[in-house]
């Protein structure tokens, strides 16, 4: 199918939040070289806002404060998307797509699958395809291994490459401390390092712990802090020495429970409430341990429209 003409100036504003790992198993290397994972998505109310606008040609922008590094061509995922998207319903109306950024780069918070969701579902209220979730999922699914999760955010089990996604059950809200690094990591070098560290090592096929099911359904934080666990931690400590000197100050400063976000290196720190988790934020700062952090809630909505489409 064609899309309608639309408007000149037309355009929607979708807002996606950041996803951590509260647990994430990696299996052995397949002949494919991508390892199978069982893991636990949790998406936290750190955003990027994507608009996309109905143009003349495609194109990409990127700005805001984690903006310093981003693809604007059409290496970027969410220039991706947006093709794969328009492929797949045979639409032809060019877009250009602005991204806000405040979710970390290269930092193990999805922020580049992050951009992925919100422009599919951006794209697709834009050009007014009714495109059902399903259909979302199996285009995000062959753009990254979190695009998927971050189309529904909440908390979910993922299996395969990550993009294979079951419901969780979970109680609770989570308050968390994310503490940010100036340099990112290169998920297939934290990866590599993962292998090499293992060695010769048998890896069993990676499946959820119960610990982890146990402390979801509870809804206690500081059964959730003593689940948290990350295959790849090893890994990118080995990469960033420093980041065990932010880990161990994070817990000494009162979290419940640390661990590095994904392929890292972005720390996320799980507090108690509201108060311990600003009391985690300043001690982290004002003691030099870090230079910047955020502080955030889970479980968060997924990539939601927020404005649009609205002719110029």
């Amino acid at each position: 199918m064609t899309s309608a003409a639309l408007p000149p100036s037309a355009s929607v504003t979708v807002r996606v939040p950041a996803k951590i790992n509260l647990e994430l198993l990696v299996g052995p290397p397949g002949a494919d070289g991508y390892h199978p994972l069982a893991t636990v998505f949790h998406a936290v109310n750190l955003f990027d806002e994507v608009t996309v606008t109905a143009a003349e040609e495609w194109g990409l922008s990127v700005s805001g404060p984690q903006s310093l590094g981003v693809p604007v061509d059409g290496t970027n995922l969410a220039a991706k998307a947006a093709q794969a998207l328009a492929e797949r319903a045979g639409v032809d109306e060019p877009v250009h797509i602005a991204i806000r950024k405040d979710i970390p780069v290269a930092g193990g918070m999805a922020g580049g699958s992050a951009d992925a969701a919100a422009t599919l579902v951006a794209c697709d209220h834009l050009w007014g395809l009714g495109t059902t979730k399903q259909e979302l999922e199996e285009i995000a699914g062959g753009l990254g291994s979190d695009v998927a999760f971050l189309l529904s955010g909440g908390t979910a089990m993922g299996s395969g490459r990550g993009e294979i996604l079951a419901p969780v059950l979970a109680r609770g809200t989570y308050h968390w401390v994310l503490a940010l690094s100036e340099g990112g990591l290169s998920t297939p070098a934290v990866y590599a390092e993962c292998d090499r560290l293992r060695g010769s090592v048998a890896v069993p096929d990676p499946v959820p712990t119960p610990e982890m099911m146990q402390a979801l359904r509870s809804g206690d934080a500081r059964a959730l802090g003593a689940a948290l666990q990350n295959d790849l931690q090893a890994a990118a400590l080995s990469l960033m020495p420093a980041l065990t000197d932010v880990i161990d100050a994070g817990l000494e400063f009162g979290a419940v429970g640390g661990i590095v976000s994904g392929s890292g290196p972005t720390v996320a720190f799980l507090c108690e409430d509201t108060e311990s988790a600003l009391d985690l934020a300043v001690a982290l700062t004002a003691s030099g341990a870090v230079q910047d952090v955020r502080r955030a809630t889970g479980p968060a909505h997924g990539a939601h429209v927020i404005g649009g489409p609205r002719p110029g």
